[in-house]
């Protein structure tokens, strides 16, 4: 018997989503940063063992919206919710129960997927403090199983990973073994570019910007990639920033994306980085269809 499926991560910003996913595929496909709204597509990864294929897919943080860009974000979520086999919601062990976490059991009310709940970063407080939050959630909503996790040390997975096994349904494998993710390079690729964004720049600069790799060109024989990437901004000041003083900042993010890139493709990387003005992007539906944030 083979069994395969979906499962959707779901949970607000900042609860370690994106780092429970690369755990578990072992690769850093889904960017991680500490600013919330980091992850703004549906990613894949995929798990294989002899006998099941788990397919999980890292969405965007559920939160309430109030631009078209974040109520893209929010849909993106809201449709795992309704498309995946089995779900998985995520909540930090720090952080009280809040009006963010009831909206997420909100949204969850209408799903016939059983769902499973990760309290993640347990190595941020007493264990005995762990029990009464254990409870509290538990009086919220009917979840298939609670695990404790600690994502960025890897403590609490494999039992989380067994019960999500056991959970997914009898199916074929949907993806050839040695595939962990069906994103294509292009968008890993611009995916590496905004991480360093995210990193490198402050205020309202990262949430304004969106990359477009127009160029992605591989060379064989020199084990070489050529990369050209567009980064959108919504304003000239915001331009200005990206580039910094005598093209400081954007040489900056482009020698550290091209170094994630190399270790990730493991090949030499020639990256071009160009910066453009699209006005308020972040509310235009045709643009975000563009950027592929929002179905067509």
């Amino acid at each position: 018997m083979f069994k395969s499926g979906f499962i959707g991560i779901i949970g607000r910003p900042n609860t370690g989503k994106s780092t429970l996913f690369n755990a578990i595929v072992g690769e850093n496909i889904s960017i991680i940063t500490n600013k919330p709204q980091t992850t703004r597509n549906k990613i894949t990864g995929i798990k294989n063992y002899p006998d099941a294929q788990i397919i999980f897919l890292d969405t965007p943080g559920m939160h309430r919206p109030k631009t078209a860009l974040n109520r893209a974000m929010v849909q993106t979520a809201q449709d795992t919710i309704g498309d995946a086999d089995v779900l998985l919601m995520m909540v930090e062990a720090d952080t009280n129960i809040g009006p963010h976490d009831l909206f997420l059991i909100e949204a969850l009310a209408g799903a016939k997927s059983p769902v499973f709940l990760a309290i993640n970063k347990i190595d941020r407080i007493e264990k005995p403090s762990l029990l009464p939050l254990i409870d509290q959630f538990r009086k919220l909503y009917d979840f298939a199983g609670i695990f404790p996790i600690c994502a960025l040390k890897g403590d609490g997975i494999d039992e989380l990973l067994s019960s999500l096994k056991e959970a997914i349904p009898e199916g074929p494998q949907l993806f050839p073994n040695d595939i962990m993710t069906d994103a294509t390079e292009r968008f890993i690729a611009g995916e590496f570019i905004r991480e360093q964004i995210l990193l490198l720049t402050q205020q309202e600069v990262p949430y304004a910007s969106a990359v477009t790799v127009d160029v992605f060109k591989e060379d064989e024989n020199k084990n070489l990639i050529r990369i050209s990437a567009t980064i959108t901004v919504e304003r000239e000041a915001q331009k200005a920033i990206l580039i910094g003083k005598k093209g400081a900042m954007l040489k900056s993010i482009g020698t550290q994306a091209r170094l994630q890139m190399e270790k990730f493709f493991d090949a030499k990387i020639f990256l071009e980085l160009f910066v453009r003005v699209k006005k308020d992007w972040t509310s235009s539906e045709r643009m975000l269809q563009e950027f592929g944030l929002l179905k067509r």
